[in-house]
């Protein structure tokens, strides 16, 4: 396997690039409905995480949806990133399965745009797929986006190849540039079929639970292997991720000390032996 040592890369074929490691929000903000308690707390460590991202390597990736809190979450992002300069940090959100009509489409990124606090979102991105409502349409809608200047670059979430394909052969003069799928060294199964499409075709894989809701982070393969770099077992999961070409990782964490040690899984790399004695003991 070739490792990727970069810790920007490149955002499809746009010419962009973004963090390897961004920061997720699942969670921040509430759920399913909002939750207002801890709201200065998110906020500041939200601004911890940008300016601690873009020390390290120059900018800072969020990533939301409008479903997070009922939109909270967006609240929250777009107070923590107003005092740093907007080209610093690279915002993602996501429209809901239920609002992929075209009119829906567009309504909902301007309520995005809204509760953000910006004019334009950098990654906009089909949360879920809905087999109710045509494909065709939804992407006639977020190609829409693109060309009245509300979002500058599209891609989707939980989309399995056949879909993936299918929703890029409805664009006319955009691509899809990022595909946000559940990936962690302990969940391979984009590996099979998607991983090696989105190389090939130069998409962005975005990895979500990457630590698999922490459990990775106590794993005892992953520590016997961080000692040899002084790394936790967390950084070890993430960087396995990293190493890989075409994939960016997004962990959650409402702390900053977290916040500070996934965003320290950037600036090395694991060897191409330790890489490969991990993909063999995780197998399965």
């Amino acid at each position: 396997m070739e490792i990727d040592y970069e810790d920007l890369k490149p955002l499809g074929k746009t010419g962009e690039k973004v963090p390897a490691i961004g920061m997720g929000t699942w969670g921040i903000g509430g759920r399913f409905t909002p939750d207002y308690s801890k709201d200065a707390l998110w906020v500041d460590a939200l601004r911890f995480g940008i300016k601690y991202s873009i020390e390290k390597v120059g900018m800072a990736l969020i990533d939301t949806a409008e479903m997070y809190g009922a939109g909270h979450s967006e609240e929250i992002v777009g107070r923590a990133m107003k005092e740093f300069p907007r080209d610093k940090v690279f915002v993602v959100t996501k429209v809901k399965g239920e609002h992929l009509r075209y009119e829906d489409v567009i309504k909902a990124a301007k309520g995005s745009l809204s509760r953000l606090g910006i004019k334009q979102i950098d990654l906009y991105l089909i949360h879920w797929p809905n087999p109710i409502i045509p494909l065709k349409e939804t992407m006639k809608a977020m190609e829409k986006l693109v060309n009245d200047g509300l979002v500058r670059f599209i891609g989707v979430s939980n989309f399995g190849r056949r879909l993936l394909e299918e929703a890029r052969s409805y664009l006319s003069f955009t691509d899809i540039v990022v595909n946000q799928v559940r990936y962690s060294i302990a969940y391979r199964e984009p590996e099979a079929d998607l991983l090696p499409y989105c190389q090939r075709e130069g998409i962005l894989l975005m990895a979500y639970t990457p630590l698999e809701k922490g459990a990775l982070a106590r794993n005892p393969i992953l520590e016997e292997v961080g000692r040899k770099y002084n790394k936790t077992a967390a950084q070890v999961a993430l960087n396995w991720l990293i190493a890989k070409k075409n994939v960016i990782t997004i962990p959650k964490s409402e702390r900053k000390e977290r916040i500070k040690e996934n965003l320290d899984a950037m600036g090395w790399r694991l060897s191409k032996e330790d890489i490969e004695y991990l993909n063999e003991r995780f197998s399965a």
